[in-house]
């Protein structure tokens, strides 16, 4: 669960045609105008000292902004429109001919002509009609924890990427001066390490930066003081359709390219675009909307992953 305060550490950035979308959506000044500002990465050597440099589109693509307000933005524009129900979960979908019976861990049952799920890498959507996530989720041989700490480094709207013998620390400061947002990631055979305990990813991730130098001892000890920690796992959906019946895939959920791709907000933009696109233009059958936004997308899914694949392999994925 995303909590308040792992808003402050998440930082979605824009590539390529997502622009569009935040064009036709008619946010792209608005959501222009909370840009984070990065100027840059710092490539530093084993002891931390500056050894090269990124250009900021590399972590931060063409538009980086904090998530809290990509998210305030959206709500904002479609509220009026969109009832919204917070604080609940699906946990039971069955459909017929004539539309789609959703069970909640919270709220009453309720049908619905068609259900998009468009809930994550774990989706409960997509484990209740497609399958156990052990069947369409593919770990890519990485792990990381990501959490804000300190700003140790001085960071002035700017990164530092270290890397050692197959372990990453990647940190930036933006918005707050004295903190600094900080991911320790690591090359590793556990399968989908995100969905143990804390203690446990702590441990996980202690043993396997064990040794590494530089500042990380000290880093580690923010880890286990943070109270916005986020384990993830490099991982990747593959799934042979993403549609059955009434129930449609979208993003993450349907064909996540693993955030070593950095395409996971803007393939989700646009895949919900195409989505929108296509039932629109097929009027009441959904069957052809799916099928025309499957083909669409399929292409440029499958080139985001091979970049996400690539993306795993160059941070030392085993």
């Amino acid at each position: 669960m995303i909590t308040g305060r792992t808003w402050r550490r998440l930082v979605p950035d824009f590539r390529g045609a997502a622009f569009e979308a935040l064009a036709e959506l008619g946010i792209l000044q608005e959501v222009r105008g909370h840009a984070t500002g990065m100027r840059g990465t710092d490539l530093l050597d084993a002891d931390g000292n500056r050894a090269g440099e990124l250009p900021a589109e590399v972590f931060a693509g063409e538009l980086e902004v904090p998530k809290r307000e990509l998210t305030r933005i959206l709500h904002a524009r479609t509220a009026d429109a969109v009832r919204y129900v917070f604080a609940d979960s699906v946990n039971a979908i069955e459909q017929d001919a004539d539309g789609v019976r959703v069970g909640f861990e919270r709220g009453a049952p309720d049908t619905y002509d068609l259900v998009v799920g468009a809930d994550g890498l774990y989706s409960a959507v997509r484990r209740l009609v497609f399958g156990p996530h052990g069947e369409t989720v593919r770990y890519l041989g990485m792990s990381g924890v990501g959490f804000t700490a300190p700003n140790r480094l001085g960071l002035d709207h700017r990164g530092a990427l270290w890397q050692n013998q197959g372990r990453t620390v990647y940190a930036f400061s933006a918005a707050d001066p004295e903190r600094m947002s900080v991911s320790l990631s690591f090359a590793g055979d556990s399968p989908k390490p995100d969905l143990l305990e804390r203690a446990e990813q702590e441990r996980i991730t202690r043993e396997r930066m064990a040794g590494a130098g530089w500042i990380v001892p000290r880093l580690l000890d923010d880890m286990s003081a943070a109270e916005d920690l986020y384990f993830s796992s490099a991982c990747q959906v593959h799934l042979d359709r993403w549609s059955e019946g009434r129930v449609v895939l979208v993003g993450d959920a349907g064909y996540c390219a693993a955030p070593t791709s950095g395409m996971g907000t803007s393939q989700a933009l646009i895949g919900a675009r195409a989505l929108a696109r296509h039932l629109t233009e097929s009027g009441e059958d959904h069957t052809k909307a799916f099928a025309a936004y499957e083909q669409e997308l399929r292409p440029y899914v499958a080139e985001n992953q091979e970049t996400g694949r690539e993306g795993a392999r160059r941070f030392g994925a085993e």
